[in-house]
């Protein structure tokens, strides 16, 4: 008989979808029946799978080791054999993530989400096997502060809520537990979390405005751009508002907030109405990067998510209750308002 006890991070789910984690490779009629014939019980109590799981709830297989194996689940306090000696390479590469990363600026921690200032240049989540993202230095994170391990690991993984670009720098909000994963999604889906942007962008603008449209991805370019055409199904409804800050002679520093939140949404949206946003070589022009390239080493889009503000909340989120969060933009803000100040 196999004893897991059920972490902070994995409550608050029912127990069949547990179940499917922990035994990810077993047809759901297995589960079933096990739980029908009290081959899988809660607590020591037969359980019909819709259960919601609380932390220190147990939960007992009595499977053999072999068969929970088969399966892809792990044995606790298993070695050889056990999932977790077989994903010992990918543990291997949080912790290479972390290392490389270093001590990423965390701008806002508690026990269920953290809040990370992403530096331009690193992914956020990974698009290829071999990449190392954000996602992978949380967990590395996670591990170093031992508030993570390779058993909580296997039904519940940390990961990031929100994307921003590979080359867009600031805010970027993670769940450490399902708990905390849940309400950020939940908040960015009602629209009530507000996103702001601190951009520069080609000429002078004087006036804050509101853009919409419908936007569609292409994904062999990895480019959006904007319809016209109301009937495009796979085209959706986007929104950004924007004002001035600082206006220079030939650019103009910019906050933007995402009504909505897409891909590319913000550099689309300023480039469609003559703002590129500076060094952003997929929307923007060519000569205008090279000579801001050229003079301040600018080599990604000037684009910062600047600030988070949550709405008011209550119950077990009110630390958390109209709080603002905010990071301060990398060091090549500055250089360029000094230059062109």
């Amino acid at each position: 008989m196999i004893k897991v006890k059920v972490g902070e991070r994995d409550a608050g789910q029912r127990l069949d979808k547990y179940l499917r984690k922990y035994l990810a490779q077993a047809p759901s009629s297995f589960l079933y029946k096990m739980l029908r014939k009290k081959n899988i019980t809660l607590n020591e109590k037969k359980a019909s799978g819709n259960e919601i799981l609380r932390a220190e709830d147990e939960v007992e297989m009595y499977l053999s080791d072999d068969t929970v194996l088969k399966f892809g689940g792990a044995i606790p306090g298993g070695e050889k054999g056990s999932r977790f000696a077989q994903e010992s390479r990918r543990f291997l590469q949080y912790k290479e993530a972390y290392e490389a990363y270093g001590e990423l600026e965390i701008v806002y921690e508690n026990d269920r989400v953290l809040v990370v200032n992403k530096p331009a240049g690193m992914l956020t989540q990974k698009a290829t096997p071999s990449d190392c993202s954000l996602n992978e230095w949380l967990i590395g994170y996670l591990l170093s502060k031992g508030e993570a391990d390779e058993h909580t690991l296997h039904t519940f993984k940390p990961s990031v809520c929100n994307r921003l670009d590979r080359n867009t720098s600031g805010l970027v909000l993670c769940g450490k537990t399902l708990a905390g994963s849940q309400k950020i999604s939940a908040l960015l889906k009602e629209r009530t979390l507000r996103k702001f942007y601190s951009l520069y962008v080609k000429g002078v603008v004087e006036q804050g405005t509101q853009i919409e449209g419908r936007l569609k991805k292409d994904g062999e370019t990895n480019k959006v751009e904007l319809c016209r055409d109301d009937s495009d199904a796979e085209a959706v409804e986007v929104k950004t508002v924007y004002k001035p800050i600082k206006n220079y002679r030939n650019m103009t520093l910019l906050e933007a907030e995402l009504i909505t939140g897409k891909t590319h949404q913000i550099r689309i949206h300023l480039a469609s109405v003559g703002h590129p946003v500076i060094g952003d070589y997929k929307y923007g022009y060519l000569e205008l990067n090279d000579r801001y390239k050229k003079k301040y080493g600018i080599r990604s889009q000037m684009l910062h998510a600047i600030r988070l503000e949550f709405p008011k909340m209550e119950g077990e989120w009110a630390d958390m209750s109209e709080l603002v969060l905010t990071a301060e933009p990398p060091e090549i803000f500055r250089i360029l308002d000094e230059g062109e100040g």
